[in-house]
């Protein structure tokens, strides 16, 4: 099975806008989303109080192949934190940060979500 890639790039979008939307109702605030780096891409990039929160967001219909938190794994990790550095660098910032994932199953309107907070460090 094929699959659109503008297709999935739609609904990839609009999941990181709920996700969005569903940390702000907890209190965080966002920065930017979607943002690009050299090599790597930062989903989330939020304010949690004085902490810079860069968070991952992942999104499966089913978990019937596996859980979304399942698919951030040492690799993706090691990406995150590179992008998130030169987020950083970019824009001149020294501040506490960490690193969460927010895993989504489930279809639109129902959505479950699974906020992981400093789910992993960058050392």
């Amino acid at each position: 099975m094929s699959s659109n890639p503008q297709t999935a790039r739609s609904r990839g979008a609009a999941i990181e806008q709920i996700a969005a939307q569903w940390l702000q109702q907890r209190g965080l605030k966002l920065v930017t989303s979607n943002h690009h780096v050299k090599g790597g891409e930062l989903d989330l990039v939020m304010y949690d109080r004085d902490t810079l929160v860069f968070v991952e967001v992942k999104h499966r219909a089913t978990t019937r192949h596996g859980h979304p938190l399942e698919m951030v794994n040492a690799q993706k990790r090691r990406r995150l934190i590179r992008a998130a550095t030169l987020y950083l660098a970019r824009h001149d910032l020294a501040c506490p940060c960490r690193f969460d994932i927010l895993a989504i199953t489930g279809r639109p309107p129902a959505l479950e979500f699974q906020w992981e907070q400093a789910a992993f460090d960058a050392y």
